[in-house]
């Protein structure tokens, strides 16, 4: 009987250790999993901090040269870990910032939305449009088509600031590491983190208050309530907003009435290869809708001539004194533009997996004959409905008596002002654009003028017909 007695309690003495040793166990389980957590997050902030350290080395590895950047305005040596540390405030955002690197977890993620419940819309609701064009092909007036829908947040070229701020020493680097800083920042802008355009602005916002945002009375939603504040006697703003006073830009206003929009909508003639998008195509937070606007690059280079004059009088005294032959760097540049253009849009249209859907290519010269639907066309391919407000400002815009003034009016009478540049270019000036850019005129089916009297008979169509082809 006593031994009877004498199992339970050894029992009870067995299931007692048992229940000590679980909790040390858990308690050590939890200690590690802490640590680990820990350490995760100081490996996110050093490969953020590696990876803005490592892009410009990355470049002058493959390229043998130095991209040193400069700031433009003073030429004074800006270092590559002066820029590490401009870019040292979004590592504060670090979902950000991990999910671009690939490292941050679905729950850190779901952590940071708790955190801000004011962030948009998942991809599949919001989305994110990029016209993507160059410079005179007509973007400002197409993007008007975003700017005055009044669900969407709209910035008129951006990456101004960061041109202006930011270049790179001559050499193979140059449009690549470019190209990787515009990216980034435009992730940044399209995620409504506008403050990391404060790095670029100049002179530095102070309390994230600034007067020289570019061409600020072009985004409207700049220029709505509340991001329109009182109006500061005695404070010159360059780039006001058009139709009312407001005080200086307020970055944090801004940032806030982005994430209210539906949607996001930017414009940017800086962004030249498609294929540095990929990472912006699949990022989850993102569902990016890029349209690129294409011109007949005769029209682009006979409005270039015009609106920057300064840098064309190679081609004007080429042109003045009957030389020959015009400088063969000059005739490299174009064919380079040209080049960078069509290259951009093979790859659209061939449709690789990570852009399929999300790539739109559209003809200046199609908006200008049928505005109002291919203005249909463009937000049937966003996913995003058309409202009244925007077909009325296309049809009060595109039937104009007289263009507007000014060379970057928006203003037109837009299906005469398409043509215009035929009636005043020279032959042979057309005749080197044919040359340069003949396989980019070919693929957006822009024909060839074979003498003087064919570019200027208005019978005579320099325009292949496409049709839906455009939008894939």
């Amino acid at each position: 009987m006593e031994k009877g007695h004498t199992l339970p309690q050894d029992c009870r003495d067995f299931v007692q250790s048992l229940r000590m040793r679980s909790k040390y166990a858990l308690f050590l389980a939890f200690v590690v999993v802490v640590f680990v957590f820990i350490e995760k997050e100081n490996k996110i902030i050093s490969r953020v901090s590696d990876k803005l350290k490592q892009i410009p080395q990355s470049l002058a590895d493959a390229n043998s040269t130095d991209p040193a950047l400069v700031l433009a305005e003073n030429a004074s040596l800006m270092s590559l870990s002066e820029l590490d540390s401009a870019f040292s405030q979004l590592q504060g955002r670090l979902h950000n910032l991990s999910l671009q690197l690939g490292v941050g977890s679905a729950a850190e993620a779901v952590g940071e939305q708790e955190a801000e419940p004011s962030q948009p819309a998942r991809a599949g609701h919001r989305r994110h449009v990029l016209l993507m064009a160059t410079t005179r092909t007509g973007s400002s007036f197409v993007g008007e088509f975003f700017n005055q829908q009044g669900n969407i947040f709209y910035l008129f070229e951006p990456l101004w600031h960061i041109e202006r701020t930011v270049s790179f020493e001559p050499g193979g680097a140059n449009a690549a590491g470019s190209a990787l800083v515009y990216r980034d920042v435009l992730k940044q802008l399209f995620l409504c983190d506008l403050y990391v355009l404060e790095h670029f602005i100049s002179p530095l916002p102070e309390d994230h208050l600034t007067q020289f945002m570019f061409r600020r009375g072009s985004s409207r939603s700049l220029c709505e309530d509340p991001v329109c504040t009182p109006f500061v006697k005695k404070v010159f703003e360059k780039y006001h907003c058009k139709n009312r006073r407001c005080g200086p830009l307020n970055v944090t206003l801004a940032a806030e009435a982005c994430r209210r929009k539906e949607h996001m909508a930017l414009k940017a003639v800086r962004i030249r290869q498609l294929e540095f998008l990929q990472p912006l195509a699949e990022d989850p937070r993102l569902d990016l809708r890029v349209i690129q606007l294409v011109r007949d690059p005769r029209a682009v280079l006979a409005s270039r001539m015009v609106a920057f004059a300064g840098k064309y009088e190679t081609w004007k005294k080429w042109l003045s004194e009957g030389q020959d032959r015009l400088k063969e760097e000059e005739v490299q540049r174009l064919r380079g533009n040209c080049e960078s253009i069509r290259l951009s849009a093979e790859l659209g249209l061939r449709q690789p997996a990570w852009l399929r859907g999300r790539y739109m290519l559209v003809r200046y010269e199609d908006v200008a004959q049928q505005p109002l639907q291919k203005a249909r066309e463009m937000y049937r391919f966003a996913g995003i409905p058309l409202t009244p407000q925007v077909e009325d400002w296309i049809q009060k815009n595109t039937q104009a008596a007289l263009d507007g003034n000014g060379i970057y009016s928006t203003r037109k009478n837009s299906s005469e002002q398409f043509e215009k540049w035929r009636f005043s270019m020279p032959f042979k000036l057309a005749q080197v654009v044919q040359a340069a850019c003949g396989p980019a005129m070919h693929l957006f089916g822009y024909k060839l003028a074979r003498d003087a009297a064919s570019l200027t008979n208005r019978s005579v169509s320099l325009l292949e017909e496409r049709g839906t082809f455009w939008v894939t």
